[in-house]
């Protein structure tokens, strides 16, 4: 038990003359506080009162805190007839009133007192147990904290995006399921639920407690509520989450919520809380607002997106360049050797300068549509998810067999097919029809590249209809487009110095072994095309894909799935609890 942490000595002192009170002096001294623990669930201070009219002197004890506790602590309960003794009845009478008003919602708080005549000379290090004894309870107060106008919709975007969210409480159960109900952590239609699973997503911490850690794992789910929490009751909860390779963020702002913002991922205090519990977090939310946490994670999941966007737009031209440099060894000169599609600095080139800008620019696109409606990634993959590595292959052998198609139409198809001689190393007369197609294939392959960060702004989604519920039809691409302005001017940038590249005389034939073209922008032109159209109809097989073989758990109807979607494993439960039972009364 904890002592009294506050004294006033010196004004209790045996044979000190009291001086007269007058009108403007405090009725009311602190002699001493028992302050709040989470163990007792109950504070008691001690106050010395002189009355004006007699100057007299007597001393209180005032306590308040859970029903329960104080109940535990109170002897009588003042009514209109007086004083009377607390019997079990009457006991009883409490705790129904008090589950009334916690099924309103309202926090319940019991308020005793007692005269207290004891002289004690010093209170630091006093016992408590002594003063919160032989108590007269007052009377229940009921306190109604609504939460905030944002957590409802807050809670239901967790629920979209495959977040589970648990409240561990030190309310009364009936409160906190109240409360729960309100923002949307339980179902609100508990009415649909059978009892046994009420019980599973509404415990107390007593009840949470007495579960080993075998049985907790062995629970089909951990439960959404959990009231009367004490420290250790949250840190094992974490642990039981961590167990089931749960990624946990945890919010807290007492002393006592440090142990369990500790154990968590990420720890988050509250910017109200204590300093104690802001030393233990990880972060500290200024504004105490849950709507802040979910702005937290769709700027995650929007940078954890652009990485994935980046990575897949150099990979994807990598494996592009390598194909068409492997293959392209089969070209081979007059003298046996390889003539290469690509010149060594057009690779350089795309990928530092070309390329460079448009990765950069692919880390400023803004979160897509579907970012906070659909489940988090699997931490244990990192980016190269199936999609992505499926997508790399796709689109850096579509480009590749482009580029050596448009090297093969200018060398095979409307040129000599003469590959010359040492035309990797420099320019002669043999080397004209070997320059043309090299920057025709460059020329191609820079396109390609500019075209696909375009394409990555979103990866299922068509580049001309990113919007999915735009009524600009014909302008949207553009409007997407011109949103991201670096991007944007990283593109243009990547087309406009491909011409000083092409025609500026011995930089395009000495520098990058290449030369100015003519005709074969009609290739360019083509191919351009062909390449929107292989990346478009992929995306299109993916959505079709997805949306017949995956699933994602979008929320189409938030509304109706918060009932049918987020609690459906609880809803589960409670159906195969009903079919177990209606089969063994056929047996």
């Amino acid at each position: 038990m904890a002592p009294a942490s506050r004294t006033d000595s010196g004004d209790n002192t045996p044979g000190e003359e009291e001086a007269p009170l007058n009108d403007t002096e405090a009725q009311w001294h602190l002699q001493a506080e028992f302050p709040f623990d989470s163990d007792v669930k109950r504070m008691a201070v001690v106050f010395r009162r002189r009355a004006f009219a007699d100057d007299s002197v007597s001393q209180m004890v005032f306590m308040k805190g859970a029903v329960e506790r104080v109940l535990d602590a109170c002897m009588y309960m003042r009514t209109r007839e007086g004083d009377v003794e607390i019997t079990e009845e009457r006991k009883d009478d409490i705790l129904a009133n008090m589950e009334a008003l916690a099924k309103d919602g309202l926090r319940v708080l019991a308020l005793a007192s007692r005269e207290w005549t004891e002289d004690v000379q010093e209170w630091r290090g006093y016992p408590r147990e002594n003063v919160e004894q032989g108590m007269t309870l007052l009377g229940l107060i009921g306190l109604y904290d609504p939460p905030r106008l944002e957590s409802y919709q807050s809670v239901k975007k967790c629920h979209q995006a495959g977040i589970t969210v648990h409240m561990l409480t030190g309310d009364h159960k009936a409160t906190a399921q109240a409360i729960a109900q309100q923002v949307g952590i339980i179902p609100k239609a508990l009415y649909k639920v059978p009892p046994h699973i009420i019980r599973a997503v509404v415990m107390t911490a007593a009840e949470f407690d007495n579960l080993t850690d075998e049985q907790v794992d062995e629970l089909p789910v951990l439960p959404l509520v959990v009231a009367r929490c004490a420290p250790h009751t949250k840190v094992r909860m974490v642990e039981a989450l961590h167990r089931r390779n749960c990624f946990v963020a945890m919010t807290g702002d007492g002393v006592n919520d440090s142990p369990s913002l500790k154990q968590a991922d990420v720890g988050i205090a509250m910017g109200s809380g204590s300093d104690v519990a802001k030393d233990a977090a990880d972060i500290v939310l200024t504004d105490d607002n849950f709507a802040s946490i979910l702005n937290a994670i769709e700027e995650g999941r929007r940078m954890f997106d652009n990485i994935k966007k980046f990575v897949l737009h150099v990979l994807a031209e990598n494996i592009a360049q390598a194909c068409t440099l492997l293959i392209g060894l089969a070209f081979k000169d007059q003298s046996g050797l390889s003539v290469f599609p690509l010149a060594p600095v057009e690779i350089l080139w795309i990928i530092l300068i070309t390329s460079g800008l448009p990765d950069m620019g692919l880390g400023l696109v803004h979160a897509t549509p579907d970012v906070m409606i659909r489940p988090p990634h699997d931490r244990h993959r990192g980016v190269f998810t199936n999609e992505v590595l499926i997508d790399m292959l796709v689109y850096g052998l579509w480009m590749s067999a482009l580029c050596l198609a448009s090297f093969v139409l200018v060398m095979y198809g409307w040129g000599s097919g003469d590959l010359g001689v040492r035309c990797n190393n420099e320019y002669n007369s043999s080397c004209e029809t070997v320059f043309r197609a090299r920057a025709t294939t460059f020329t191609c392959l820079t396109w390609f590249a500019l075209f696909l960060a375009w394409e990555m702004i979103d990866l299922r989604r068509s580049f001309f209809r990113m919007k999915p519920g735009s009524t600009n039809y014909f302008t949207q691409w553009f409007r997407d487009a011109w949103s991201n302005r670096f991007l944007f001017w990283a593109v243009i940038a990547g087309f406009v110095t491909i011409f000083p590249i092409l025609y500026i005389p011995t930089l395009n034939t000495k520098v990058f072994n290449h030369s100015g073209i003519s005709w074969e922008w009609g290739v360019v032109f083509v191919e351009a095309l062909l390449f929107f159209l292989g990346v478009e109809l992929w995306k299109w097989c993916k959505r079709i894909y997805i949306r017949h073989y995956i699933k994602d758990d979008y929320a189409h109807d938030p509304e109706a799935d918060l009932e049918a979607g987020a609690f459906s494993r609880y809803t589960t439960m409670a159906m195969d609890t009903m079919e177990e039972k209606k089969a063994r009364r056929k047996n």
